[in-house]
């Protein structure tokens, strides 16, 4: 058997792994009845898994559109000039900006992917005005917006 403190992890590890991906919430009892083992050597487990690192955090996956926040806009950011301080200005100002929901670095004709859940087509206009617009080092941007989401699996396959 692989050991946690080894960074390997065995086919009770990943099972575990699956089990808390898919519900957050599951008892301790649950699980140990999933993975086939019991009570205290699964969550024994469990907590050499967040301990290590395997598990950053738990979150409730929420309902965008009960929320109004259905109306989803990858916006890609291309910076005026790319250097180690842009970079480093950009994205901490993009970390506070709470209508962004994700950032990515990424390769190709853009510098960055952000996500952004908002309202509607409005709203995300005035978002790019009065908030994007705001930030010097953008060169430019472009919008693409989601008509359907197809899949969204909020996890790992493991």
């Amino acid at each position: 058997m692989a050991r946690l403190e080894d960074s390997r992890l065995d086919a009770t590890d990943l099972q575990i792994l699956r089990c808390v991906q898919e519900n957050a919430r599951i008892t301790s009892k649950e699980l140990a009845a999933k993975v086939h083992l019991s009570t205290t050597p699964a969550f024994e487990r469990l907590k050499r898994l967040e301990k290590n690192g395997y598990i950053k955090k738990y979150v409730a996956v929420l309902d965008a559109e009960k929320l109004n926040r259905g109306f989803t806009v990858f916006c890609s950011v291309k910076l005026k000039q790319m250097t180690r301080d842009v970079a480093k200005d950009f994205i901490s100002v993009i970390k506070d900006i709470p209508q962004v929901a994700e950032c990515y670095n990424i390769s190709g004709e853009y510098d960055y992917m952000l996500k952004i859940q908002s309202p509607d087509m409005k709203y995300y206009n005035e978002f790019i005005i009065n908030v994007l617009g705001t930030i010097d080092s953008i060169g430019s941007i472009l919008s693409t917006f989601v008509m359907d989401e197809i899949k969204n699996s909020h996890g790992l396959n493991l």
